[in-house]
């Protein structure tokens, strides 16, 4: 039997204050989060949520030296953006705290130096790279070079972001210091570092076999990590932005990010309430931690290790972290600007709150990446929100409205199909409460809009706009089962939905009802007078969603100009003039083209030299269709050694420019020219 806890402590991860939050963000973490946590509340429990704003992250800093200004300046603009956002989508933390805060700098001290006084921390020495220029060693953020694995020139010394490959600088090619540009020297450096290794036992039982009920994404990473042998990990960083490491001789050093932003957590809920213990230290206390998949490593590994390490704390019960959110099909990136930003969304789209946390609940990637399109945006909203139950709930009220003047009917005697809807209203309650519980919230989703098909397809079965001309008295009791399941859509939805819900029952013009009441056929007494019916939702039109696409379109062709402006590839080996002079370059025109058979990407060109006419086999199928090409002047090296290709003599090569994108373009005379004009 699963234990019963008298409270419960949610956490989400802390964002970085270096931008604004986007859907993948709200996809992976934040909305899941917030669900579960109304739901609690709903139930009655004893429940905090906690969340608040990183601010000591490299990539603050990194934004700060771009623009000019201080790292406070950075996460001072971002925190209020990113809380007001919050905000606006009904984000019900009990606290949005800050880890710049007094009360976080107190306890993250306060953490690390109990660790360092009991001697849970080794002391190494080790050679980082460092930039002579800036006179700064430099985080893994702080270097960039080529990534091993796919090639991309960006990639950083933790992460490259194209592939998603998790990186250390020593593994970048060509490295690069990130603040000046120059090639950085390693130099010797000593850290603080809290050995996993030593917690490695403790991990294998308390995850591999005491959770096994952890989702398969979370539990198989912690598995892999702790097959793989776990090694001693930095607690500190040569950085002048940060928590300062509270000991002797550590001049110029602060508290690793990875370190300090979980115990965020903990200064959160002492900022929040001075019961803060009852939640961190009671067994009684369920602690559950929502992330995204790039954070598994530091909540079930780094963090309970380092809970473990003081002695004091409880552990999470569950980390139920989400895969990544993709955006139409490309990979979200906010160093490309390739997301939806929720500030930029609610000032768009205003009050269609609910309508972004339902297609990212209904399309959240909970089990494995999944891709947010704004075709799906537009199709769930009109096809489900709109058709389904806000189409239930105007017609229950309207009818009322209509019928009975506004005044709930009485319910007489039931038929077999008005019990049997009854019957399986009833069912709801236990598969949205097995759902929600087990962190299924898209399958919960279902569950609660079943209650507005239910709906739906009693007033269609019933048919009451027909029924009132022949039996008059029958409506009512239609009605009143309409409104009855009205009233329990609304607590069905209000964890998912919580401005809908909150609109439907001022509609129906009644105070909140708790959870244990979903599935009661009394929430709305005969004789109460319900309130003016109103659309829920509005249906999205096609401008409005290519105005999206449009915009993101403008995004992909900004980014791809900047990667063909930064991509320029290097000098190739110097040769000289005689040398030069041997290739014979000529302005010549395409006669005739066509796809070679059997290939996909040779073309045969027959082209006129001025000197000859001749066929050239070029492998630009993938890029020029032979209709395009007929009739351009092109440049043309006449004198290359003929080559045979499938079959066909190529007297030639066509002369081509490629940009960072692989796209290929023809190179031609600015002017039309006679062919065999000779080119250098």
């Amino acid at each position: 039997m699963a234990k019963q806890y008298k409270r419960y402590l949610v956490t989400s991860a802390l964002p970085y204050a270096n931008g604004p939050v986007h859907i993948g963000h709200l996809a992976g973490v934040y909305v899941p989060s917030d669900i579960y946590v109304r739901y609690l509340r709903l139930k009655g429990y004893d429940v905090i949520s906690i969340c608040g704003s990183d601010e000591h992250g490299v990539p603050i800093t990194i934004k700060a030296r771009k623009e000019g200004v201080t790292p406070q300046d950075i996460v001072d603009r971002y925190h209020a953006i990113i809380e007001k956002s919050f905000r606006g989508l009904g984000m019900s933390f009990d606290i949005y705290s800050r880890t710049s805060s007094k009360t976080h700098r107190r306890v993250a001290s306060e953490f690390f130096r109990k660790l360092y006084d009991e001697g849970k921390f080794i002391e190494q020495t080790s050679e980082q790279y460092y930039d002579e220029e800036a006179q700064t060693f430099l985080a893994d953020r702080y270097i960039v070079g080529t990534c091993p694995r796919c090639q991309n020139e960006r990639a950083y010394g933790d992460q490259c972001e194209k592939c998603g490959s998790t990186l250390s600088p020593d593994e970048l090619i060509n490295p690069k210091s990130a603040v000046s540009g120059s090639v950085p020297v390693k130099r010797e450096t000593k850290h603080w570092y809290l050995p996993l290794d030593q917690y490695e036992g403790f991990l294998r039982e308390w995850i591999l076999e005491g959770h096994k009920e952890w989702k398969s994404n979370v539990y198989g990473q912690c598995k892999s990590w702790l097959d793989l042998g776990l090694q001693p990990r930095a607690v500190s960083r040569d950085l002048d932005w940060g928590i300062p490491v509270p000991v002797e001789g550590a001049d110029g050093k602060v508290l690793y990010v990875w370190f300090d932003a979980p115990i965020g957590y903990i200064s959160a809920t002492q900022d929040l309430t001075p019961d803060w213990e009852k939640y961190w230290k009671d067994e009684d206390t369920k602690m559950v931690h929502f992330i995204g998949k790039d954070n598994i490593v530091f909540h079930c590994i780094v963090f309970p290790s380092m809970l473990k390490a003081h002695g004091d704390y409880i552990l999470p019960e569950n980390v139920p972290a989400n895969e990544f959110l993709n955006l139409e099909g490309d990979k979200i990136s906010t160093s490309r600007n390739w997301a939806v930003w929720l500030h930029e969304y609610l000032e768009e789209f205003p009050g269609k709150e609910d309508v972004l946390r339902y297609v990212l609940c209904a399309n959240a990637p909970e089990t494995k990446d999944n891709d947010f399109t704004w075709k799906d945006y537009q199709a769930r909203n009109n096809n489900e929100l709109v058709a389904i139950l806000g189409n239930f709930v105007n017609r229950a009220l309207v009818l009322t409205q209509k019928y009975y003047a506004g005044v709930v009917p009485a319910c007489g005697e039931l038929t077999d199909y008005d019990r049997e809807t009854i019957e399986e209203l009833k069912k709801v309650k236990g598969a949205l409460e097995q759902n929600i519980e087990n962190y299924r919230f898209r399958e919960a989703l279902k569950e609660a809009m079943n209650v507005a098909r239910i709906g739906n397809k009693y007033l269609a079965d019933t048919e009451p706009w027909k029924v009132v001309k022949t039996d008059p008295e029958r409506v009512k009791t239609i009605l009143n089962i309409a409104l009855q399941i009205t009233a329990n859509t609304a607590i069905a939805i209000e964890p998912f939905m919580p401005f809908s819900a909150k609109k439907m029952l001022d509609m129906l013009a009644v105070e909140p009802f708790g959870w244990e009441k979903l599935g009661s056929m009394e929430l709305i007494e005969a004789g109460h007078t319900i309130g003016t019916p109103a659309l829920l939702f509005e249906k999205i039109e096609d401008e409005v969603i290519q105005k999206q696409l449009d915009k993101l379109a403008a995004t992909k062709a900004a980014n791809q100009a900047a990667e063909a402006a930064q991509h320029v590839e290097e000098q190739k080996d110097p040769v000289n003039f005689e040398d030069f002079q041997k290739m014979d370059i000529r302005v010549s025109t395409i006669l005739a083209a066509e796809k070679v058979a059997k290939t996909k990407k040779l073309l045969k060109l027959t082209v006129d030299t001025g000197i000859d006419k001749r066929e050239i086999v070029s492998g630009i199928a993938e890029h020029f269709t032979p209709e395009e090409l007929i009739g351009k002047q092109v440049l043309v090296l006449v004198n290359l050694q003929p080559r045979e290709m499938r079959g066909i003599l190529s007297s030639g090569m066509i002369l081509m420019g490629e940009d960072a994108s692989g796209k290929l373009v023809l190179l031609q005379p600015s002017e039309k020219t006679n062919n065999g004009a000779l080119v250098g």
